[in-house]
Order: C-alpha cells, then structure tokens, then sequence
C-alpha cells in the first residue's frame, strides 16, 4: 500500500508511472455481468439476501463445481461472502478459538497473517525451505512441535504463483485429517493455472473448507463478491456470523455474479493476455538479475530474488519507483523473515505495460 500511494502520487504530479504492483486484472467485469446488475438498477429493488446468499448464485456456483471439477456440491453447503477477505473471518471465527495455532505458508498472501492476528490466534509460519508448496511431510515435522489446530494453503499462490500437484495436495489434505488439523483451502486463482488443470482440495474430502472469490479470473476486484464451501456441520455457525458481521453480500454484486459462470469465452481472452505477460517476465526477469524464487504456474505473479540488487525490497522498490517509473511490491509484506531479498512483480496488467516496464527496468539497470 506504501508502493502504490507513492505511485499515486507521482501519477498525480504528472510522472509516467508503470505499475506491476497490485494483483487486480485491468479489465473490467465481463459485459454479461454489468448487463446484469445494469438491468437490477433499472429495477431499482435492491436489498439484502439470506445470509447464505441469493440462490440462483449458489445453484450457479454448484454448477460451477459440477461442470469444472467433476465434484457435486449441494447448494446448502455454499456460503456466499463479501469477498474471500468475509470468508477467511467467517472461517476462522467459525473454527478456531483465540490462543488455537492455526499454519500458513511463508512466503503467504499477508492478510491470513493479520486476519489470524486480529482475532487472537496463534499464527505459526511454515518456512517452505526452499520448496515451491507444501508437503504432507513438512506439514508432519511442524505439527509434531507445534500442535496445530489449523492449516490454510493455497494453489495457486500468491504471491509465488506456485500450484501444489494434484498428488501432493491429496497427501497434504489426507494428512490433516489424521493429525486433526482443520484444513482451509484458498483457491481464488483457479481459472488462472497454465501448467496443469484445476484440483479443488473437496476432491479429496468434504471436510475441507474452500474460499473462492470472483475478484482474480473474473475481474470482479471492487464487486466484493466471492464464495465458500464448508463442511455441513460449520454451515449453521457460520450463517449466524455472517447475519452478524455482513447481514449479506451486496444483492447487486451477487446478482451479477451469477452470469459470470457464462461469461467464459471473453474471460478466456483475458487469460490469454495473462500467457503472454507470463511468457514475456518469465523471460525477461531472470535476464535482468531477478532469478525467480518459484515457477510461475498460476495467479498472475513473478516472485524473484533482487538480492543481486539489493538487500533491502522496500528501499528497492522505492528507488525503483522514482527513478524507473515501475512500481512492483516488497516482500517483506509476504515473508517477515526473509522478504527483504524478494519482490513481486505483477503481471496482470496490459501486454503494453508489462512490455514498457520491461524496457524501463532494462535502461535502469544498465
């Protein structure tokens, strides 16, 4: 947030600013969408829904899991939630109490961490050592020390763009089931994986919670709108949070949200642009001296090392700022232990300005 104010403020001081810094796709919702919320406005009858959400959007999202996933998943089970950001509160105050040690992955998306934080627990980070996701034998090595009541992963990963494989990520959820580790699965960049097909961790048990959210492959960041699948035996407690904290996701969001399923074929085109921005950083980035600290199988990031640079991410990007005109993201923010060495390059903007920026940097640093 400090890179981007800083950004905003040059822009606004008439500098040419390139920025890689936030992951929000650049276009906008898919026209069938707006059509959609366009149409509910005219109608002008916009309220609140059942905590649980609109039906026709969680018939949508069941439909989703059918068509997508091979998986049956009955619409009682589907909570929609004012983003993925209500879904990790509604899991967290759901299923853990304060003082419980709840895992995530370092380097992580840096909101499980504050989350966890804000409601009293313990939050314990797995250094990965060097591999792209966690293991089940690594996931063992830190239960057997810490006692953990909760685990929360995600595939792909930000800010890494990881994907952990299909057969790794049954052995991670079969072995939080006999450690008795509740498991979390954030998968908010499905949609987005080129290396492999999608795996929602319910293939491998109903007893996983999945967060998921129309803001990354939808291109639906400011509608605050996604959507949880949770054991049937969380589904009561978490309604009753919900009433409590949101009373309902915005009607006019869900709404929308229902003809995403249907907007496939200009999605896709979106994704495309994606492949070629991959293409280009994950070339490019190495050639400049920023070795990626992972394969860049999903999301829409470049996670490298700039320790041949610089020991210090913020003072990098800073410089790098106002002095290139490329705004990208430390990653102090990701990992608190070794995030001076790494940064995070977004590339979910134009091909022209992953393009510029890449020519910019190029200058730069000669």
């Amino acid at each position: 947030m400090d890179v981007l104010a800083r950004a905003n403020a040059l822009r606004a001081a008439g500098r040419s600013i390139v920025s890689l810094a936030v992951g929000q796709p650049s276009d906008p919702a898919p026209a069938i969408v707006r059509q959609a919320a366009a149409r509910a406005l005219e109608g002008g009858s916009i309220g609140y829904t059942d905590a649980l959400g609109r039906r026709d959007l969680r018939e949508a999202i069941a439909r989703h899991y059918r068509e997508h996933y091979g998986v049956d998943v009955p619409i009682a089970r589907i909570v929609v939630t004012t983003g993925s950001s209500a879904g990790f509160n509604l899991a967290f105050l759901a299923m853990f109490d304060p003082g419980d040690k709840v895992a995530i992955t370092v380097p992580g998306y840096p909101a499980y961490r504050n989350i966890l934080k804000a409601f009293g627990l313990d939050v314990v980070e797995i250094d990965l050592e060097g591999a792209a996701y966690l293991t089940a034998a690594r996931l063992g090595e830190v239960h057997r020390k810490e006692g953990l009541k909760g685990l929360l992963f995600a595939s792909p990963a930000n800010p890494t763009g990881a994907i952990t494989p299909p057969e790794a990520l049954e052995k991670l959820v079969v072995a939080t089931r006999a450690m008795g580790i509740a498991a979390i699965s954030d998968e908010i960049y499905h949609r987005l994986s080129y290396t492999s097909g999608d795996v929602t961790a319910l293939c491998f048990g109903e007893d996983v919670t999945i967060i998921n959210s129309f803001s990354k492959y939808y291109c639906m960041t400011g509608w605050r709108i996604g959507w949880m699948v949770v054991p049937e035996r969380l589904v009561r407690a978490i309604e009753r949070i919900q009433q409590s904290l949101y009373i309902s996701a915005p009607e006019l969001s869900q709404i929308g949200a229902a003809k995403a399923f249907d907007a496939t074929d200009e999605l896709e085109i979106v994704r495309g642009r994606y492949l070629e921005n991959r293409t280009l950083l994950g070339k490019a980035l190495p050639e400049l001296g920023f070795p990626l600290a992972a394969p860049m199988d999903g999301a829409f990031y470049a996670y490298c090392d700039i320790s041949r640079h610089s020991n210090d991410s913020m003072e990098f990007a800073t410089k790098m700022l106002d002095e290139a005109g490329v705004a990208a993201t430390p990653g102090r923010d990701f990992d608190p232990f070794e995030g001076a060495r790494y940064m995070r390059f977004s590339y979910a903007g134009s091909n022209a300005d992953i393009a510029e920026a890449v020519t910019r940097l190029t200058s730069w640093l000669k």
